[in-house]
């Protein structure tokens, strides 16, 4: 789609483009929860040149998702997201060699620990990639949290859990337990063990950067709602 609009502009935390209110893919008003992140989204549309590129603009995709898919059902978008909670990336542990064993334990326990003080939570961790159920009240507290979050909080939460592969780091971050840079590494260590034993790849690599792109979104997305 061309650019139509020459003027940009927020109004009680909606966008205008020259006057006249956005719309989201949905026909909902495009209305944002934070001045913040109403800017943020606006700048986006400032930022757009002739064409209109969707992948350029991810605060706005992330506020349409809130507001479109998420806003509908919180308790359901939340309840598919919570399955992450089952087969977390944290509780599954190489079995050698040791320096990689140390690397999980190191970046990969503290996010545990946290979520078993915060939430009174208890984890089966193990080795190798079998899957191993956890204890339902686990689960269940782990789901209850995370249904907590508002539809906004939850769009932004969707992709960092996804992306990393942790639903207990990415709770940890929410909550000002871990930051955006402690939670990439902890989900990327694997990736760079095997990197460094094997070399990187090219492919790998441009992959890597479209998630790692996506995931700061997300966090920058989760950071403007203030």
């Amino acid at each position: 789609m061309k650019r139509f609009w020459r003027e940009v502009r927020v109004a009680e935390r909606g966008l205008l483009l020259d006057g006249k209110p956005v719309r989201t893919p949905g026909r909902a008003p495009l209305i944002l929860p934070s001045p913040a992140l109403a800017n943020a989204v606006a700048a986006e549309w400032a930022a757009v040149g002739e064409t209109i590129d969707p992948r350029a603009m991810p605060l706005t995709g992330l506020a349409n998702a809130a507001i479109d898919r998420v806003a509908p059902d919180p308790a359901a978008f939340a309840a598919g997201l919570a399955v992450y909670g089952e087969s977390d990336l944290l509780y599954y542990r190489a079995d050698g060699p040791a320096e990689l064993v140390a690397r999980q334990a190191a970046a990969w326990d503290p996010l545990l620990a946290w979520a078993r003080g915060a939430m009174g939570v208890e984890f089966v961790v193990t080795t190798g990639v079998m899957h191993r159920p956890q204890p339902a009240e686990t689960i269940a507290r782990l789901g209850a949290a995370l249904a907590a979050y508002p539809p906004f909080a939850l769009a932004a939460l969707s992709p960092i859990v996804t992306i990393t592969g942790t639903l207990v780091g990415a709770l940890a971050h929410a909550a000002g337990a871990a930051d955006a840079e402690q939670l990439w590494l902890a989900a990327t260590i694997d990736e760079e063990w095997q990197a460094e034993q094997w070399g990187d790849d090219d492919l790998a690599l441009q992959a890597k950067a479209a998630r790692r792109r996506d995931y700061e979104a997300a966090v920058r997305f989760l950071g403007l709602l203030g």
